[in-house]
């Protein structure tokens, strides 16, 4: 069983939920065209230094017309790989890409694309999709900051926080849109890359010399279009969605989005999934839905008002395509899916319908193992209160063992 702390933790969890939800519920309703007022969550600021745990962090906002944006965490191994920061700052030269900025701290530009490419490693992208219900949390959360830490110094990859549109402002299929977004984004950096670079060695309209190794590409105001740290370290052919709760239902959507697209996504080549404890659902209920329907953080009557305040239809229907992954109307067969990672937790009443996914998807010859962690409950990974237990350390390096058999230039000698 959970421990007394996680016990007390859940019960007054869902007593601030159930009055956001419905406060949300009642604010929606007066305004229904209008911004809701939610309460503040606590943030991480974006940190361009590699800090004591190795990893930078910035923030961008990609899309004018909306509030889409994103954190990226690029893992210092991306410079020079086993090595500190004490030797980065002594390593690679000042004037490049690092600003001093105290004596505990250097800032990472990233690096304009060079002939020789020194000191660029290329690491894997993971594009992450965060929880709460889709009504709150964030890319830049406290929870989120040190859960994407974590995954890219475990996995060595570019990790890049999804901050997708939330409900109800912005019902369904925004948050999937978002996601879409963020994907094709992500292949017209790597061509962007590849057209600067192309530039700098000469190789574009008989641009070369000095000037030319200067040049960038730039937006209509001004602005550097091409993100350095993706130009410089990003491998888009290695591509991993990774989602918790909520953001498992919008990673399994961005993959079949990436099926359909095929090489138009080119180079972006999404490799794997990771669904952690994703939030499904269906009008025919499961044996945990029965049994565990008033669980810990999200019980069944609190799953339901979020997938209202979600779902556009004023009759909530439980088997829309959002929600339930075995809706007749999906497109994409199962066995053109990803190779796909589940994690479920015990005392989650959401478990069934994953492991039922899970299986679905081994049947129709995908690699899918279900990771299932005892005495855990939803969000026991990705929880700000539980980031710091046994279960939750374990459950990310499990991930990270999986995911480098996908990402890892010459495989990974461990699986499931």
């Amino acid at each position: 069983m959970p421990s007394i702390t996680v016990k007390l933790y859940s019960v007054l969890f869902k007593f601030f939920l159930k009055r956001k939800l419905q406060a949300l519920l009642e604010s929606h309703t007066r305004n229904p065209y209008g911004v809701v007022s939610r309460p503040d969550e606590a943030v991480a600021a974006a940190n361009p230094c590699f800090s004591d745990d190795g990893v930078a962090t910035k923030d961008l906002h990609i899309d004018p017309a909306t509030s889409l944006s994103l954190r990226i965490f690029l893992p210092d191994s991306a410079i020079i790989s086993g090595k500190s920061v004490p030797d980065l700052r002594v390593r690679v030269p000042m004037s490049r890409s690092l600003k001093k900025v105290s004596d505990n701290g250097v800032v990472y530009g990233g690096y304009s694309p060079e002939k020789n490419g020194r000191n660029c490693r290329k690491l894997p992208v993971i594009l992450q999709f965060h929880g709460g219900g889709w009504v709150s949390g964030g890319s830049d959360t406290v929870a989120n900051d040190v859960f994407c830490r974590r995954i890219a110094k475990l996995c060595d990859a570019v990790v890049v926080a999804v901050g997708y549109r939330l409900a109800p402002e912005s019902r369904y299929p925004a948050a999937f849109d978002d996601g879409v977004k963020v994907l094709n984004w992500l292949g017209k950096q790597a061509n962007l890359a590849e057209c600067d670079r192309s530039w700098a060695n000469g190789r574009v309209g008989g641009i070369g010399g000095e000037d030319g190794g200067r040049r960038q590409i730039v937006d209509g105001f001004g602005a550097s279009m091409v993100e350095p740290w993706l130009a410089a370290h990003g491998d888009p052919s290695r591509c991993v969605l990774l989602g918790a709760s909520c953001g498992a239902n919008i990673a399994n959507y961005v993959a079949r989005y990436a099926v359909e697209a095929g090489k138009r996504l080119d180079p972006v080549r999404v490799v794997a999934q990771v669904l952690m404890y994703p939030f499904f659902i269906g009008s025919i209920p499961t044996p945990s839905e029965i049994k565990l329907c008033n669980s810990y953080l999200y019980d069944k009557s609190m799953s339901l008002l979020a997938w209202k305040l979600f779902l556009p239809e004023d009759k909530l229907n439980l088997d829309h395509p959002a929600g339930n992954p075995f809706n007749p109307v999906r497109e994409v067969p199962l066995k053109l899916m990803p190779p796909t990672l589940t994690v479920v937790a015990e005392h989650d009443w959401m478990r069934d319908r994953a492991i039922l996914y899970s299986e679905e998807l081994r049947k129709a010859k995908i690699d899918a193992p279900l990771l299932d962690y005892k005495d855990t409950i939803h969000e026991f990974a990705t929880l700000d209160a539980l980031l710091k237990t046994p279960e939750a350390q374990a459950c990310s390096e499990d991930i990270a063992i999986w995911v480098k058999k996908y990402i890892s230039l010459r495989g990974h000698e461990f699986s499931y």
